[in-house]
Parts: C-alpha cells; structure tokens; sequence
C-alpha cells in the first residue's frame, strides 16, 4: 500500500492564521503535518506563502475556492496564483444554490466543472468538489453526488469528506467503492464532530484507508478537525498524533 502524506486544511486553525500565520505555519510543521490546503490567503501575495511553506518544509495539498474565482477573467488569476504557490488542486467547497436545489443544477455544474478541468489541465491542475451533507438528500428520488460524478470528467476530483458524509448518511466505503480512482484528496473528519479526535468516534477508519491506499488513488490525506471546546491547535495535534498510532 502506499504511504500518505497527512496535510491539514488550514480552516481547522483559521483564527490562528489571521493573528499569527507565521507562527501558527509553525507550529503545524513541528505537528509532523507534511502539507497544508488552504481556504483564504490572510491577505498575503502568492509568493509571500511559498516563501513561509518552504522555511518550514511544507507542501501545498490544494485550495478550497469559490466557483466564481474559477470562471471567466478570474480562472487566469487563479491560476497564476497558484501556480506560484505550488498548487495543483483547486477544490470547490460549496456551491450556489441555483447548482444544488435540482437535478438540472447539478448536471449544469458538473458540465461546467468538466469544462474547467480541461481549461486547467495544460497547467497541471486538477478542478474538484469537495462534500457536506445535502449531496447525499435525495432529489426527486437521485442522489446529488451521483447526478454530479456520474456526469463530469473522469479528471474531477471527488474529494470526499469522511465525517460530513456520514453526517449526510451516506456511507463512506461504498461512496470509495464505487468511485475508484476519484479519491485524490480526502478530508479526515471524525463522526460525531463531537467526537475529540480523529480515530475516537464511530468511523471505521482501517477500511477507508485500505480503500485509499488501494482503488481510491488517494495522493493526500487532509485533516480538517475543531473539537468543540478545545483550541483548534491541540485539536489538530491530537488527529495527527492518532494518524501516526494508526500507522499513518
């Protein structure tokens, strides 16, 4: 099987960010984090964050952006941005209405997000949609995810988040199972979110990493973890911490 790198999806710690990036960089580095994906800049150039990546020996696993900064005028800025930063994933966290309240707006996005794939691939990118929990509500009888991946790209990455699938009642395994080779990045998130840690709630984890590590082709694990409670900073190093018990 192959090893994973285990990156952290900087929104887990987006307070810190906005007080301290610099320290906070840090402090996920000596975490034992190999990677970070990014959802915002704090105000700072694409060569400014490349910059503070490289002195703490950290690799960009994507971006969460908006649908707008990927069409039109924008998708040039996009990718000029990223192209500095090192970044070959750019993920949509969410969508619009209009995309997700019928099947027509679910197979409209999933055209227009195979059209942008082919648009970012001479640069090396990959376009990809990342999951809540009303992907997995049924619309007049199909579910959204399904009418979405069964109808884009094979070059769509299906960047599936653990906990909020299950939070949708979907089931994790068989989302892996029927999508192999999709899975290029994959949130870690606990269920319950109650939960304190990755591996300390109620996801089977061995069989979502097995299916990672074998059909999934699976290039990033991500963690985007807050304990309710807690410090974002020791939520996050308790999950990493529990990866590396899990042999991760």
């Amino acid at each position: 099987m192959a090893k994973i790198p285990i990156a952290l999806q900087l929104y887990s710690v987006r307070e810190d960010c906005a007080k301290d990036f610099i320290g906070t960089i840090k402090a996920v580095s000596e975490m034992g984090y190999e990677g970070v994906e990014f959802a915002g800049y704090y105000n700072l150039t694409a060569k400014e964050i490349k910059k503070i990546l490289d002195d703490f020996n950290l690799k960009v696993a994507g971006s969460h952006l908006g649908i707008n900064t990927l069409l039109g005028d924008e998708l040039k800025k996009t990718v000029e941005f990223n192209s500095i930063l090192g970044n070959k994933f750019l993920i949509v966290p969410a969508l619009p209405p209009e995309y997700t309240r019928t099947k027509e707006g679910w197979l409209k996005v999933a055209e227009l997000m195979s059209e942008i794939s082919e648009k970012v691939k001479p640069y090396g990118m990959r376009v990809g949609y990342h999951n809540h929990d009303i992907e997995f509500k049924p619309i007049d009888g199909e579910i959204p995810w399904d009418i979405f991946f069964q109808n884009t790209s094979k070059d769509v990455i299906m960047q599936l988040d653990i906990g909020n699938a299950v939070h949708g009642s979907a089931d994790p395994i068989e989302i892996l199972k029927k999508y192999p080779g999709r899975a290029i990045t994959v949130h870690l998130k606990e269920f319950p979110f109650s939960a304190p840690a990755i591996g300390e709630g109620e996801v089977k984890w061995e069989e979502i990493f097995k299916l990672c590590e074998t059909i999934g082709g699976t290039e990033w694990y991500i963690v985007e973890y807050e304990t309710p409670g807690k410090p974002p900073l020791e939520s996050v190093k308790r999950c990493i911490e529990n990866l590396r018990m899990m042999g991760k």
